[in-house]
């Protein structure tokens, strides 16, 4: 607790805030889960058989808002294991997170393992949410070195507009813990530390495969600085093919690290959806194998003929599941009735679409040179900071690639939950535009907003009657007097956030 009291004032606030929110976040589900009755939703839903202690009653109503949609699989998973093929298409690490809390912790003796799962569930997502607003903190504060634009940013994270998925079931809170942390640690210097990080992140989201582009990119841009660093020589000519040499086995190297989760978890599906004689090592309930043959779900150990992808020259049983089951594909969501799934991903992605183009128009020659050439504010130590600085280019690559990417070839409502745990972009670019031109945060130490003048000719100081320390609250207390940028900004994080409790925690569509 000393430790604690004496830690970063605003690390403690980020923290504290995070977790309020999470509390909350479990408060609503549970209120809208008893008021609004469950939709009838065409989604996994696998039997219970046997009847219910009262704790996991008392359970199923306070947190089975947790427990819909995906959620669904990840704590089957969890509790039964990857008896059926399309369970395949969720990694494995937050599943073992799941089940291994569960045997940890102490439970009432008559509580069952999906109570006991759902309750991990709750707890373990609380804190790793909580973990990743504190590594988006002091990432920020490493690639923005604007401490208070990474304090707003990590603020935002905490009421993201995927929040609802950072409280449920979901691989979401571990990912982005995972993603957001490495990425700290691999601007701090600790590349070996930050590659262990991204491989751990790639067998929990696949999209964790992308994050080996940092640790290339920086080994990379640090090769380029090197050859521009002083008029070749000799000696140093005749060394440049070691170290060319060298870089290659580092690229291929990191590659295979980063990939060895994800490529261990396909050889395991290989081996038990496609080896003959694999059974599924536990007795299967009559019950989930009537709904397997309902629905036509491919149950391990079944018997008859071998899965499709088994033949495949490269069996990757993960885009078998998502082409076969789910229709993902290159531009194969583009049906008039997606319409309204397309207007919910309108909101974020105009703001990463903006965000790339103010990054780009601000920094062209920066952009077109990859980031690989040494500026002469670089040379000099000045080198702009806060969201248009040199530092943010690898970043601003990553969140544009998972943008076309998510809403060409994905369901494009999920850009919302992709985006949001997966790209501190986001929340950069929208803390950034509060700095920029809400005149209520420029009386609070922030850093130095470069453009913008007070309304109607009154000071800063005389704006807002709140003096929290927390800026999302103090413009809140205050929301009559910001500006409409800000409300736009705070209207879709707290609007989604809202609504996703709403929604998704009663089985209806969201994102």
């Amino acid at each position: 607790m000393e430790l604690w009291s004496r830690a970063d004032p605003q690390l403690r606030e980020v923290v504290w805030f995070s977790l309020r929110c999470r509390a909350l976040a479990l408060l609503l589900q549970a209120v809208f889960n008893l008021l609004i009755p469950d939709h009838a939703a065409d989604a996994f839903s696998p039997p219970r058989p046997g009847p219910r202690g009262r704790w996991d009653a008392l359970l199923e109503r306070l947190l089975g808002g947790l427990g819909r949609w995906d959620a669904e699989h990840f704590l089957f998973i969890a509790e039964r294991g990857y008896l059926l093929e399309h369970n395949c298409a969720f990694l494995p690490l937050f599943p073992l997170s799941l089940r291994a809390l569960a045997a940890l912790l102490p439970w009432p003796a008559e509580l069952q393992p999906r109570g006991r799962l759902l309750l991990s569930a709750a707890l373990l997502n609380a804190l790793l949410a909580a973990l990743a607003a504190a590594a988006l903190l002091g990432l920020g504060r490493a690639v923005l070195r604007r401490p208070r634009q990474a304090f707003l940013a990590a603020l935002l994270f905490s009421v993201s507009p995927a929040g609802v998925f950072m409280a449920a079931a979901y691989s979401e809170s571990l990912f982005a813990v995972l993603a957001f942390g490495a990425m700290w640690r691999l601007e701090r210097g600790q590349g070996w530390l930050g590659g262990l990080l991204f491989s751990l992140a790639s067998g929990a989201r696949a999209n964790g495969l992308l994050n080996a582009g940092f640790l290339l990119y920086s080994r990379g841009r640090r090769f380029a600085l090197q050859l521009q660093a002083g008029p070749a020589s000799q000696r140093k000519l005749r060394s440049l093919w070691k170290r060319v040499l060298g870089l290659v086995c580092w690229v291929v190297l990191v590659c295979a690290g980063v990939s060895l989760p994800f490529a261990l978890f396909q050889y395991y599906a290989y081996a038990r959806f496609c080896s003959p004689g694999t059974g599924p090592g536990q007795d299967i309930p009559e019950p989930l194998l009537q709904l397997a043959r309902d629905k036509g779900y491919r149950v391990v150990g079944m018997g008859g003929d071998k899965p499709p992808w088994c033949s495949q020259r490269f069996p990757v049983v993960y885009s078998y599941i998502q082409d076969t089951y789910w229709n993902v594909g290159f531009l194969r969501y583009f049906e008039l009735k997606q319409i309204p799934n397309f207007l919910l991903a309108l909101p974020v992605t105009l703001l990463v679409s903006w965000a790339a183009w103010t990054y780009v128009s601000t920094n062209p020659r920066h952009c077109l040179t990859l980031g690989l050439e040494r500026s002469e504010s670089e040379e000099r130590g000045k080198a702009r900071d806060g969201f248009c600085g040199p530092a943010v280019f690898v970043y601003m690559v990553h969140a544009t690639a998972l943008l076309v990417f998510g809403f060409f070839c994905m369901h494009v409502q999920v850009l919302t939950r992709f985006l949001g745990c997966s790209s501190p972009i986001l929340y950069w670019f929208s803390a950034h535009l509060l700095q920029e031109h809400e005149p209520l945060l420029w009386s609070t130490g922030t850093d130095n907003p470069t453009s913008g003048k007070p309304l109607l000719g009154k000071s800063p100081s005389s704006y807002g009657k709140g003096t929290s320390d927390n800026p999302i609250v103090r413009l809140l207390l205050n929301w009559r007097l910001i500006t409409p940028l800000s409300k736009s900004i705070l209207g879709f994080f707290l609007g989604y956030w809202l609504l996703g409790l709403i929604l998704h925690c009663n089985f209806l569509p969201w994102t």
